[in-house]
């Protein structure tokens, strides 16, 4: 238990550029306290004692703005920055060495019984405000951008951004950042899908205009030549 202790404020030294010290993460950081008491709730849930479980998860809930039910399973290495509004699910599973920013919704998309939540996988970075929802697999090595809906299930490393949620980047450069052992935080940087088709839109409507002014100063220059000949033979007339 120490060891896993020692273990999350490892991570949050590692993945948090604010952190000054480890009473600091002890004292300050909600998602280390979150945690915590999830662990505790959750082997009370295992054990069935689930009234118990369920309402200290709702302690958890008005200490720290983290709503994880008991029935979740957390892997190691998890990082929850921030934290506030984050929602895991009964029967949602998170790998190790996850890191989920405020506001992520790990929920379900109806009232069906059964694995209804999504399972994430490793290394994966979850941006502030996207939801995950339904019983979707997300694979290794994934990076979600903020405010995404993902609704289908995503395979190992890919980028994800849009609502519903797109494919934008797949074994692409982050992979080599994960070779090198890193995870990849910087959710900030994503390709935008939307502003690439206003950027095509634009570049097609040049294209468009050029080919006016194109033909509009042929026809300029074939009404030239006709008014031309049209004088030369008024001239031969005369």
């Amino acid at each position: 238990m120490l060891a896993r202790i020692r273990k999350d404020i490892k991570v949050i030294y590692e993945r948090d550029p604010a952190v000054k010290s480890t009473w600091e993460v002890i004292l300050c950081y909600p998602g280390f306290h979150a945690l915590l008491i999830h662990r505790l709730a959750h082997r009370l849930y295992r054990n069935n004692w689930a009234v118990t479980a369920r309402f200290l998860s709702q302690v958890n809930r008005f200490l720290t703005g983290i709503e994880i039910h008991p029935g979740a399973k957390i892997g190691e290495g998890v990082f929850i920055d921030h934290g506030s509004a984050v929602v895991i699910g009964e029967t949602a599973e998170v790998g190790d060495n996850v890191t989920l920013y405020q506001g992520v919704t790990l929920g379900g998309t109806g009232k069906e019984k059964g694995k209804r939540h999504p399972t994430v996988g490793s290394n994966v970075v979850v941006s502030s405000g996207a939801k995950v929802l339904g019983s979707i697999t997300i694979g290794d090595n994934v990076k979600i951008g903020a405010g995404s809906v993902v609704l289908k299930d995503v395979p190992p490393n890919c980028t994800v951004v849009g609502v519903p949620g797109r494919i934008v980047v797949q074994d692409g450069v982050s992979v080599r950042d994960q070779i090198l052992g890193k995870i990849d935080l910087e959710h900030h940087k994503l390709p935008d899908p939307m502003a690439e088709m206003i950027l095509c839109l634009q570049r097609k409507i040049t294209q468009l205009e050029e080919r006016i002014v194109e033909l509009e100063g042929k026809e300029s220059e074939s009404q030239s030549i006709q008014q031309s000949t049209s004088e030369k033979r008024d001239v031969c007339s005369v």
